[in-house]
């Protein structure tokens, strides 16, 4: 069978070969090429089974057209949404994706960064693990491209992309007041990094404007390590031996689950005995009777904005990469968890 050439998936495609030599190597947008050309491009390349040969690409170019996207558990809805959507947008740039977990343990994070750099990989996407600093400081001082995702480090000169978590906390805080309520639980992670530090500082806030008392009582601080039974009970025991707790704020989504079983375990109803909502949504929250109220992060802007930065800094022959700070705002889904029902107003 002949080897599919770009003068032939030019002439499938109807457009000149430097335009499809163009879109094959990431440069649609940089020259100018319409999003509609680059699509039909890269479906008449892909239909055709034209693959380009990235090692003569790599030695041409001294680019590998691939990425590292290193983050916390690839198995978590969030991070698993964000790959996929990291890998679909770098797609349209001509960028191939390899992704890996630290599973927050530095010395692992090390390990991932070591082995991507042997690989080649044109640039860095990283949701850093707790004393990453040192590490991720050696790639900037090198020159290579690096954003940083869902987390930043304060002592490092790297682009970030992420939401406001003390402001989304303090929205989801003020919905919980707006519905009467005043003995607010916190359940979050006991981890030295940056996302869930801001978050409990939203929480605390949030109580100190509101002019109540801070319980320390009422939070709940379970380790990354833990076993599923262990959190379970630790969350069924906050409850317990604090039975004036109106409701529980979670700080991230697979805590959320675990109060849900937890709950369930003491057959408290949701909202009557107990009102609920969890940082970052998830489809059990929307299936769950009777709808899981929760702070939804804009994951698709994350990802876009993320890979935009990295290939601007990819794209920059000077090797000069200007630090850039992006923070979104996250989004309030109100579900029946925090909501009282009517025929139970006084």
């Amino acid at each position: 069978m002949k080897k599919v050439s770009i003068k032939d998936i030019a002439q499938m495609a109807g457009v000149a070969s430097s335009t499809v030599s163009f879109v094959l190597n990431g440069k649609a947008r940089k020259m100018r090429i319409s999003e509609t050309v680059e699509k039909r491009v890269l479906e008449v390349a892909r239909n055709a089974g034209y693959y380009p040969n990235q090692l003569a690409i790599s030695l041409r170019t001294g680019k590998s057209k691939t990425l590292g996207l290193i983050v916390e558990n690839i198995g978590n809805l969030f991070f698993a949404t964000l790959a996929k959507t990291i890998e679909e947008e770098a797609e349209q740039y001509g960028y191939r994706v390899v992704y890996c977990s630290t599973e927050n343990n530095a010395s692992k994070g090390k390990e991932l960064i070591n082995m991507l750099s042997q690989r080649q990989v044109d640039g860095y996407l990283i949701t850093p693990a707790p004393h990453m600093e040192e590490d991720i400081q050696q790639l900037v001082q090198l020159q290579r491209p690096v954003v940083l995702i869902d987390r930043y480090l304060p002592t490092v000169e790297a682009s970030h992309v992420l939401v406001n978590n003390a402001d989304a906390v303090e929205q989801g805080m003020s919905h919980l007041f707006a519905q009467g309520y005043r003995e607010i639980g916190f359940v979050t992670v006991d981890l030295d990094i940056m996302q869930m530090e801001q978050r409990l500082d939203g929480y605390i806030g949030a109580l100190s404007k509101e002019g109540i008392r801070l319980n320390k009582e009422n939070i709940l601080k379970i380790p990354y390590t833990h076993q599923r039974e262990e959190a379970v009970e630790l969350i069924a025991n906050l409850l317990q031996n604090n039975p004036q707790l109106e409701a529980l704020f979670f700080a991230t989504n697979y805590l959320g689950i675990l109060g849900l079983e937890s709950i369930k375990r003491l057959n408290m109803a949701i909202p009557e005995d107990i009102a609920v909502i969890s940082f970052d949504d998830h489809d059990i929250f929307r299936l769950y009777p009777p709808g899981i109220t929760s702070i939804e992060q804009p994951v698709e802007a994350i990802a876009k904005k993320a890979v935009a930065l990295l290939m601007d800094q990819c794209e920059n022959s000077e090797n000069k990469f200007p630090r850039s700070e992006v923070e979104l705002s996250a989004k309030l889904i109100v579900r029946g968890s925090t909501v009282v029902p009517v025929s139970t107003k006084i």
